[in-house]
């Protein structure tokens, strides 16, 4: 098992994803809870009957798998079916993430969870939060430049995390991605030479 576990989380269109990438390619295991999800609600998984059994048959797509558009649109807006949904979904991704988390052998590894902050049980899963932060004017712009989104939902999307102060007050690390990649990339490096020289301090 790793020495260190780092939990990555950032606003949508703060970067987290080009911040991961950044770390992989310096040799660190990063597992994105994105991918788990898709993954837990693959045809077969349990967590997929307990979804058709409590949603409805209607849940599921003509193909056998979650009919995720529908489930999108049921629960947006509707805390109590997202918050049914998410008592079916939740353990199983913890589950599998502490799973792999628990079979990682080098220094430290990586979970990339965007509910971090919001999800309490997440944040167990990890020993420090790195937060990749930027204002939320470069996310509204990045937002409607990148997802062709109207400035409306833009602030909806956003508002439907947590907030930037709340993601910051609970950041042991800062990536501030409001600049060129080129410097993202060497504050990532200069993170990752500060992460294994803590663990070699730590032996």
């Amino acid at each position: 098992m790793s020495r260190l576990t780092i939990g990555l989380t950032g606003g949508i269109a703060s970067g987290k994803t080009l911040v991961g990438d950044a770390f992989v390619a310096l040799g660190v295991p990063v597992l994105d809870a994105d991918q788990v999800a898709r993954d837990v609600v693959a045809p077969g998984e349990p967590a997929l009957a307990l979804i058709a059994e409590a949603f409805g048959a209607d849940a599921l797509a003509a193909d056998g798998t979650l009919d995720r558009r529908r489930m999108r649109e049921r629960v947006f807006g509707n805390p109590d079916e997202l918050r049914r949904l998410e008592a079916i979904t939740h353990p199983a991704i913890r589950r599998r993430m502490r799973h792999w988390r628990d079979a990682q052998t080098t220094p430290y590894c990586m979970l990339s969870v965007a509910i971090l902050v919001e999800a309490p049980k997440m944040r167990e899963l990890v020993d420090r939060v790195l937060v990749v932060d930027v204002p939320v004017a470069t996310q509204m712009a990045r937002l409607t430049a990148r997802d062709t989104v109207d400035e409306t939902l833009a602030r909806q999307m956003i508002a439907a995390q947590a907030s930037r102060e709340q993601r910051l007050a609970a950041a042991d690390d800062v990536i501030v991605n409001d600049a060129s990649v080129e410097q993202t990339l060497i504050t990532v490096r200069t993170l990752h030479e500060r992460y294994l020289r803590e663990i070699e301090n730590s032996r």
